[in-house]
């Protein structure tokens, strides 16, 4: 694999996983970590209780608003990190990769709470949006981990 297609494959990566994270921020750097290669089980099993535990949190009423600056700024940074995971990952510059995954995290957190809101409008009750939405982004972090272990 060339080094200039291995820079495009990490950026596409990055934004993949930069958008999972606006809608669950542990997905992306959970990804980038699990796809460096063998990895113990407790490291896995620690990583996969994390996601779990946002999966769960995110339907309780007391969740934060993901768009509060706080909340908006750990997304933003979790694309960021994860972007430069997958950089460092595969021998690439981190610059690209960690803004690409920063910019499509927030564009996943608008879009994520977009959805939602959306959503909310009809009447229907949220807990099926934000299972719908865990849907998406696990189904887009599941893919991108498969594309990165070949």
């Amino acid at each position: 694999m060339t080094h200039d297609h291995s820079a495009r494959r990490v950026v596409l990566a990055s934004v993949v996983l930069g958008v999972a994270s606006g809608g669950r921020s542990t997905l992306g750097p959970v990804v980038a970590r699990l796809s460096t290669g063998s990895r113990s089980t407790w490291s896995r099993v620690a990583a996969l209780s994390g996601v779990a535990a946002e999966l769960v949190g995110d339907k309780l009423p007391i969740a934060p608003s993901r768009l509060k600056p706080a909340s908006l700024a750990g997304r933003v940074t979790a694309g960021a990190v994860t972007g430069s995971m997958l950089a460092a990952n595969n021998g690439v510059g981190r610059l690209v990769p960690a803004a690409a995954g920063a910019g499509a995290a927030l564009a996943g957190s608008y879009a994520g709470a977009a959805w939602r809101g959306a959503w909310a409008r009809t009447g229907r009750p949220d807990l099926a949006a934000a299972v719908v939405e865990d849907a998406a982004v696990v189904g887009l972090a599941y893919g991108t981990y498969k594309a990165l272990k070949r």
